[in-house]
């Protein structure tokens, strides 16, 4: 797809507002080069003068406030519509893998290694959607309960996302804006450890846990873990 090409929700080109095609050109291509992208360039690229963009947005930051929020958005939708009870990493891929979604995932992308309000969001709001999952599992039997749920969801949330960062930066795709590509291939090379190590798990005592909570102030009990009410 080529820069300025986005178009979510239309088949036309025209169809949008200016405001919004050009909002949309800007999430292409912040997700393709990063936030150093001037508003030179997204205005080349949709069509527009640099006036224009300032004066639909005021800033560059504003411009770049828009875009959280269409992308923050549009992500949420997503996962309304039930692309989403499966992994983090397969409702991304499923976007990915659409034309018109591909640059909301590598605009999300780009945030998330280059943090602020958006990758804050971003992160927030899947951990609530993992507390709901692991809730759900812990009820159903299928998951181990834990000391403390909120933060093994804040954990296995940024450890996913952390990892799939660190996954691309090394194993880079032909094609840098094929994000489908980038998160075909963070599954193929990491999906069978990962379910090893969630399934199997990876100690054979429980020696580490025991000597983490030995330092621990008001540690939370093996009850908690269980399942089971917590002790007077």
């Amino acid at each position: 797809m080529r820069s300025g090409s986005m178009k979510p929700g239309s088949d036309n080109r025209g169809d949008l507002s200016t405001r919004a095609r050009v909002r949309d050109t800007a999430i292409d291509l912040f997700g393709r080069h990063g936030f150093r992208t001037s508003v030179r360039a997204i205005a080349e690229a949709a069509g527009v003068s640099p006036g224009l963009i300032l004066h639909h947005f005021d800033s560059k930051e504003g411009l770049r406030q828009s875009c959280d929020e269409h992308v923050l958005g549009k992500i949420r939708e997503q996962k309304e519509h039930g692309v989403t009870r499966g992994s983090v990493h397969q409702m991304l891929s499923a976007m990915a893998a659409v034309e018109e979604s591909a640059p909301l995932v590598g605009y999300a992308l780009r945030s998330l290694q280059s943090g602020g309000k958006l990758a804050k969001s971003f992160i927030d709001h899947f951990v609530t959607d993992a507390e709901e999952w692991i809730t759900d599992g812990v009820a159903a039997g299928t998951i181990i309960p834990s000391r403390d749920e909120k933060a093994r969801a804040r954990f296995l949330t940024i450890q996913g996302f952390g990892a799939l960062m660190l996954d691309a930066a090394l194993n880079p795709p032909d094609d840098p804006s094929d994000f489908a590509a980038v998160l075909h291939g963070y599954i193929q090379r990491n999906g069978l450890p990962t379910a090893e190590v969630y399934t199997e798990g990876l100690m054979k005592d429980r020696a580490m846990l025991d000597a983490y909570l030995m330092y621990v102030t008001d540690p939370p009990g093996d009850d908690q873990a269980s399942g089971q009410p917590a002790k007077p």
